[in-house]
């Protein structure tokens, strides 16, 4: 039940919330996400003072980050076109009643990983992002070494099948602070302030009256 109130908590203070998975894909995890968003506490009303500048909400809506489905330890093949293609769809049927904000904002497709590949292909991109396993440079240089093939041709990297773990970080990194940061209530709030708004949502999450009816419904 603390999981799920943490959760309820970040959907409701942050912009970015990160999903990590090392295996495609937990379904009791996508449950409870969604379950989460459902006991979310409700956007605070808003105040006098409107902020002029928001654009993405209208006024009264109820706030929703985006989400960002991150795919650790990542296999070789799940980086074939064809497989990524399919991931996204499954995410997409899987999240396609959530009010999230989980397709639009983040692309693979934009990092040039996939050469040859339009936006097009992906006609159900979901803010989905492929990490591999992280190998050390050690581990390159005994694959460089084992290599019983020419010598011109030892002394490149063994074929991964994808970027490099880091290349890779530095991409999604780039991407994830690119993404337009909605205003979590309706006056502009500095860090402090933020500080101050986070704390009252806790006290609401740790109050909230539909998370104990929940909790007393699983019980």
């Amino acid at each position: 039940m603390q999981s799920l109130q943490i959760a309820a908590f970040l959907l409701t203070v942050c912009h970015v919330v990160i999903v990590v998975q090392d295996w495609f894909t937990d379904l009791s995890l996508c449950r409870f996400l969604q379950t989460a968003e459902m006991l979310k506490p409700s956007t605070p009303s808003a105040s006098s003072h409107e902020s002029s500048g928001s654009s993405c909400s209208d006024e009264g809506s109820e706030y929703y980050p985006h989400i960002v489905f991150l795919q650790n330890k990542a296999r070789r093949e799940e980086f074939c076109p064809r497989n990524l293609k399919k991931m996204h769809m499954m995410i997409d049927k899987l999240m396609m009643h959530s009010h999230l904000k989980y397709k639009g904002t983040l692309s693979m497709l934009d990092c040039n990983i996939f050469p040859g590949l339009g936006r097009a292909y992906l006609d159900t991109e979901v803010n989905l992002f492929l990490l591999p396993v992280l190998e050390n440079e050690g581990d390159d240089a005994l694959t460089r070494a084992g290599s019983s093939a020419a010598p011109l041709f030892s002394l490149l990297p063994g074929y991964r099948g994808h970027p490099s773990f880091s290349s890779l970080m530095t991409k999604l990194r780039s991407q994830v602070l690119a993404m337009s940061r909605c205003q979590l209530s309706h006056t502009i709030l500095t860090e402090k302030n933020w500080f101050h708004y986070a704390a009252r949502i806790w006290d609401g999450v740790k109050k909230s009256t539909a998370l104990l009816e929940y909790s007393r419904l699983l019980s």
